[in-house]
């Protein structure tokens, strides 16, 4: 089984965001996530993935697209390799992550606090 990741680039990973044809997976923290995220991103850390991956993404043949702050952020890495390792077949990697996409000038999306 191979543990490489494919690569996506923002032009593709946007277009699969508003056809919703993915699980995007924010590797970040929570607080970072909460902040703020790529549209329709869910929140899996690396030290969380066994704990989340089967009831966050239950089809293993989904595609799951993994990003984190940026080129320099292997958070993203961890958690893609991790899911492939656990049985997902069809796992990209966004080496850009939140730097790449607002430096585009794309808009982020804010988690509501828990309890409003």
């Amino acid at each position: 089984m191979s543990t490489v990741l494919a690569e996506i680039g923002r032009d593709e990973l946007r277009d699969l965001i508003e056809r919703g044809d993915l699980v995007l997976v924010d590797a970040l923290g929570p607080i970072s996530y909460g902040a703020a995220h790529l549209p329709g991103a869910i929140n899996i850390t690396p030290d969380r993935v066994d704990a989340l991956a089967a009831r966050r993404i239950p089809n293993h043949d989904t595609l799951v697209v993994v990003y984190c702050a940026g080129d320099d952020c292997n958070s993203s890495v961890d958690v893609g390799r991790r899911l492939l390792e656990l049985g997902y077949r069809n796992v990209s990697h966004y080496a850009g992550g939140k730097r790449d996409w607002t430096d585009a000038g794309l808009a982020l999306e804010r988690a509501e606090p828990v309890g409003r």
